[in-house]
């Protein structure tokens, strides 16, 4: 499966690969070294923590090149009256006579706990391209879904408030 990003998340991806190049990875040899320089190894709590910190960050950047590696660009571009990548869309679920307000966004970006819904989400699929006033039907498994009425759509600026990942 390739992911789709835009070219700002490969920039941020690339950045934070960088970061862990040059900054966590002198950081967490140099842990390595000092709790190697403790004694015995077998029982040295602080060298198996310092080795298990040091995995995680190669795993970090190793998972990172592979994404960037298998990417599919996307544009986050958009017309002004069209929801799209990095909108803020304000949606009413009939069922529950509710109104919810999210921010579409790529795979890599999405979490729906601050109101970040991927693209690649039944949500994020179904509203994709449609307009304010559109009522859409979100298919949950083939034949079970409901509908949501796009209230409104603002064009969001990407503040790049993803960061950098940290263990």
């Amino acid at each position: 499966m390739h992911d789709e990003l835009t070219r700002k998340d490969i920039e941020r991806m690339e950045k934070e690969i960088e970061y862990r190049k040059l900054v966590v990875r002198k950081e967490a040899l140099e842990a390595v070294k000092e709790a190697r320089a403790h004694g015995d190894l077998s029982e040295n709590f602080e060298y198996h923590a310092a080795k298990k910190d040091k995995n995680q960050n190669e795993s970090r950047i190793r998972y990172l090149e592979r994404m960037i590696k298998t990417a599919v660009i996307v544009s986050d571009d958009s017309k002004s009256d069209e929801v799209g990548i990095n909108n803020t869309v304000e949606v009413y679920f009939e069922d529950d006579d509710e109104t919810e307000t999210f921010t579409l966004v790529t795979t890599v970006r999405g979490n729906s706990l601050k109101g970040l819904i991927s693209t690649e989400s039944p949500i994020g699929k179904a509203i994709l391209g449609h307009k304010a006033g559109d009522r859409v039907f979100v298919e949950i498994r083939p034949g079970n879904g409901y509908y949501i009425v796009i209230k409104k759509i603002e064009n969001t600026i990407d503040d790049g408030s993803i960061g950098l990942r940290k263990f």
